[in-house]
């Protein structure tokens, strides 16, 4: 039997340092999670360290600091939910927190998120907690996830938040995906056909203006008129169209940065045809999964509704979170006051729903389930969105398309005409 030195929390989160016997430090891990011991650093066999993975890296700050690093401060969602599924893995293997976040860290090619995760476990090892190691970095760990680490630690169930942590970020990142699908598609083939006709605009009709004029067609009908004066003006003052559209885009950017700007666009963008329904149901989804999640993980009603209501990404129910937090606070419930509210965003499904939920004591399950719902829903209407779309832009470009050809054939068949008789 080997003696191991241990750090960690107890059940009742006091730091405390002893000695285990085991025949090997796996074997002693296990001993430790049965007596609700989370370690904080790796054990120490009596009188030499036990050796780590060598996808760690080394530990030392010369031997990090001689590592490439990159400048981009920021962390993708995606590369985010990678690395909790994949700490999720390791918390549940019974692993402590620094080697696991060691073992992230080594694996990560250099990045500002490798960065950010070195010195995370460097603070984990000097003392801190996770979730105070994490919220010095806002830029890769937000408030919601700060939080839900912050509960699983103090209710001594990290491997099991952390699991249900990834899980969401997982189905966000899903829905996310296939919301920008929907909306990625039709801008693609609208650039694609306006790159195309411009270039039969500014190429091909000005030849057709030279064949006109060389067979002396002087009164040419109202539409082909129409597409020449359209050609000129697209050959002389090429250049606005970019600077329109780069214009709009800036505008856009700084109009959004005020309240009242961000409730008028968010309010449009949900009266939408079709693209409405995916935004808003997106965004309920996402609601409901990040306040069940929260409140599932043990984090207190209104401190979750505070952060959903920062997160939630859309001005119209970011108030009406705000008047469910006052309600909550003063001793009412959350379906109560959705159906008080004027707004039409929550269907009365959802505020039955949070009512059962509410009544049954399983608010959390509730709002997971509406969530889910809502996710079938969403992939329902994106495909209802391609089958619409498609058949609508065949249906524009080609009468585009006709347009420009009639428009140039007309003349010809006017010239065909005079020369026959």
């Amino acid at each position: 039997m080997a003696v191991f030195e241990f750090e960690g929390l107890d059940k009742s989160r006091k730091k405390t340092k002893a000695t285990v016997e085991a025949r090997n430090e796996q074997e002693a891990v296990v001993a430790l999670r049965k007596r609700g011991i989370q370690l904080i650093k790796p054990l120490k066999q009596m009188g030499s360290q036990a050796p780590e993975l060598p996808s760690a890296g080394k530990s030392d700050a010369k031997a990090s600091s001689s590592k490439p690093r990159f400048t981009f401060s920021s962390v993708s969602r995606k590369q985010l939910t990678q690395f909790t599924v994949q700490f999720s893995i390791l918390q549940d293997a019974g692993l402590p927190i620094v080697k696991s976040l060691k073992i992230l860290e080594g694996m990560m090619k250099p990045s500002y998120f490798k960065t950010v995760l070195e010195q995370v476990w460097r603070d984990v090892e000097s003392g801190s907690t996770l979730s105070d190691a994490m919220i010095k970095h806002p830029k890769a760990f937000d408030k919601l996830y700060v939080n839900l680490v912050k509960a699983g630690e103090s209710g001594g169930v990290l491997d099991t938040i952390l699991q249900r942590l990834a899980k969401f970020m997982e189905k966000s990142q899903k829905l996310r995906r296939k919301v920008i699908s929907a909306m990625i598609y039709p801008i693609v083939v609208i650039v694609v056909a306006v790159s195309i006709l411009m270039i039969i605009m500014s190429v091909v009709v000005p030849k057709f203006l030279e064949v006109f004029k060389n067979m002396g067609q002087g009164n040419l009908p109202a539409p082909t008129q129409l597409l020449l004066a359209v050609s000129g003006i697209m050959q002389s003052y090429w250049y606005v169209l970019p600077v329109i559209v780069a214009g709009i885009i800036v505008g856009v950017k700084f109009a959004v940065r005020n309240y009242r700007v961000r409730l008028i666009v968010d309010n449009l963008k949900m009266q939408i045809p079709i693209f409405g329904v995916i935004i808003r149901k997106s965004t309920i989804s996402r609601l409901c999964r990040t306040l069940g999640t929260m409140i599932q993980s043990g984090v207190q009603i209104l401190e979750a509704l505070t952060i959903v209501k920062n997160t939630v990404g859309n001005e119209i129910i970011s108030n009406a979170v705000q008047s469910i937090h006052s309600e909550v606070r003063e001793g009412g419930n959350i379906a109560d006051t959705l159906a008080k509210l004027k707004t039409k965003v929550f269907d009365d499904i959802v505020i039955n729903m949070i009512n059962v939920g509410e009544e049954t004591g399983e608010l959390d399950k509730m709002l997971i389930k509406i969530a889910d719902n809502y996710d079938d829903e969403v992939d329902t209407a994106v495909g209802t969105l391609m089958s619409v779309l498609e058949p609508l832009i065949i249906v524009v470009l080609g009468g585009v398309v006709a347009f420009i050809v009639i428009s140039l054939f007309l003349p010809l068949v006017t010239i065909l005409t005079n020369l026959g008789k």
